[in-house]
C-alpha cells in the first residue's frame, strides 16, 4: 500500500498544553508520527513517498482563507511582540459574549486574533507549526491523487491530525481539517459523492460541520459518547445534517468500556450507511486513541480489532483513503496502525 508523509510535521513540536487549568506535557507529539512510520518501513508491505504540494486552492475550498492567512502570519506576529514559547489563547470568543450585537470583528492582535480563532487551549502555536499543518494537508490530497490514479486504498500520516477543525476555527490538536479537505477534492475530482467514516476516539466536530448541509458527502462517526467525552457539544444521534444534508450525518456513540465486540456491532451499524451512500469512494479519519491502554479514551478496545476493523472498512470494495487523526499510547501505535492498514489492504 502507498503510505504518504512528511517529515515537516516535526516543525510543529509544542511542550505544553492547558487542560482543566493544569498545564501537562502535550499529548501529540513528533514522536507519535515517526512511531507510524518506523512501523510501516518495518513491515516492508508499504510504499513511503512525500508529499505534492497542491497550494492553497484545496484548503479554501474547506477553510475560511482569513484562518489560513491567520496561522500563516500567527507565530511571525508573535514574535514581533518579543514574544517565544507557545501561542495559546487565554480569551476566547464564546457565542455568548456578543449575543444580539452582532458578529465581532477579529482583532488586530495576536492575543486577540488567536482567541478569534481557536476554541480551547490545547492547540498551542510554535514556530513550525503552519510549514507542519500544510505540510499535513498536503499529505492528505496526496494519498487522494493516489487513489484517483488508480491505487484501492492509500495511507495518510498526517501530523498535526485534522478532524476537530471546521470552516472558521481550529482547535483539539487540529488546524486544517485534513480529511475534509481530501473529501472535497475527490468529489470535486470525481463528480462523485463521497462518504467519510470517523473511528477516532473523539467526535470529529469540524467534519461534520463542514458538510452539515451537503448531500454529497456522507459523514458517519463513532465516537466516546460526547456527554462524558470530549468536544462535548457536539456527536450526538440527533444531529443528522440540515438541509441538502439531511440523513447525511450520522453519530453512534459508545458506552464507556466498550469491548471489542460491542465495537465491532456498532462498526457494521455504520458501515451499513456507508454502504447504501452512492459512490465508490471513502474516507476514513483514523484515530487509535480508541485502544484501552491510550491515555485519553475510557474505551476497552485490544490491538487484536484493528486489523479486523481494516478488514470490514476493506470489504466495502470502495477505493479508500485513511487520513490519521488520533492515537497517543506510543509503544502501541505503530502496530495499530499497521494491523488497520494491512485489514484494509485484505493483508
Amino acid at each position: 500500500m502507498l503510505a504518504v508523509w512528511s517529515g515537516r510535521h516535526a516543525g510543529h513540536d509544542p511542550q505544553h498544553e492547558v487542560q482543566f487549568g493544569e498545564r501537562i506535557p502535550i499529548y501529540e507529539v513528533p514522536a507519535r508520527a515517526e512511531a507510524i512510520r518506523a512501523a510501516l518501513e518495518a513491515d516492508g508491505g508499504f510504499s513511503l513517498v512525500g508529499p505534492r504540494d497542491h497550494g492553497t486552492g484545496p484548503i479554501e475550498a474547506v477553510h475560511d482563507p482569513a484562518m489560513l492567512r491567520y496561522l500563516e502570519e500567527a507565530w511571525r506576529d508573535w514574535e514581533a511582540l518579543g514574544r517565544g514559547g507557545e501561542l495559546v489563547p487565554h480569551t476566547v470568543l464564546h457565542p455568548g459574549l456578543r449575543e444580539g450585537m452582532g458578529p465581532a470583528a477579529e482583532p488586530s492582535t495576536p492575543a486577540g486574533r488567536i482567541g478569534f480563532w481557536c476554541f480551547e487551549t490545547m492547540t498551542p502555536i510554535v514556530a513550525g507549526t503552519y510549514e507542519a499543518v500544510r505540510a499535513a494537508a498536503d499529505v492528505g490530497l496526496t494519498a487522494a491523487d493516489a487513489v484517483l490514479g488508480g491505487e484501492r486504498a492509500a495511507y495518510a500520516l498526517c501530523r498535526p491530525p485534522g478532524h476537530h477543525a471546521a470552516r472558521a476555527v481550529f482547535g483539539g490538536y487540529c488546524f486544517l481539517n485534513n480529511a475534509a479537505i481530501a473529501a472535497e477534492h475527490l468529489v470535486r475530482e470525481t463528480g462523485e459523492p463521497v462518504a467519510v467514516l470517523d473511528v477516532d476516539y473523539h467526535h470529529g466536530n469540524g467534519t461534520q460541520q463542514l458538510f452539515w448541509e451537503r448531500g454529497d458527502v456522507l459523514y458517519v462517526s463513532l465516537h466516546g459518547d460526547t456527554r462524558r467525552a470530549y468536544p462535548y457539544f457536539t456527536g450526538s444521534p440527533e444531529e443528522t445534517g440540515a438541509g441538502r444534508g439531511r440523513g447525511a450525518t450520522m453519530n453512534v456513540p459508545l458506552p464507556e468500556g466498550c469491548s471489542d465486540d460491542r465495537y465491532l456491532d456498532l462498526l457494521d451499524r455504520a458501515l451499513e450507511a456507508v454502504a447504501g451512500f452512492p459512490g465508490e469512494t471513502l474516507v476514513v479519519s483514523l484515530g487509535l486513541d480508541t485502544l484501552a491502554e491510550d491515555p485519553i479514551t475510557d474505551l476497552a478496545l485490544t490491538l487484536d480489532v484493528y486489523p479486523e476493523i481494516g478488514r470490514r472498512v476493506g470489504a466495502l470494495g470502495r477505493r479508500t483513503v485513511v487520513v490519521q487523526e488520533g492515537g497517543y499510547h506510543l509503544p502501541s501505535l505503530g502496530e495499530g496502525v499497521v494491523g488497520f492498514l494491512r485489514g484494509v489492504g485484505g493483508g
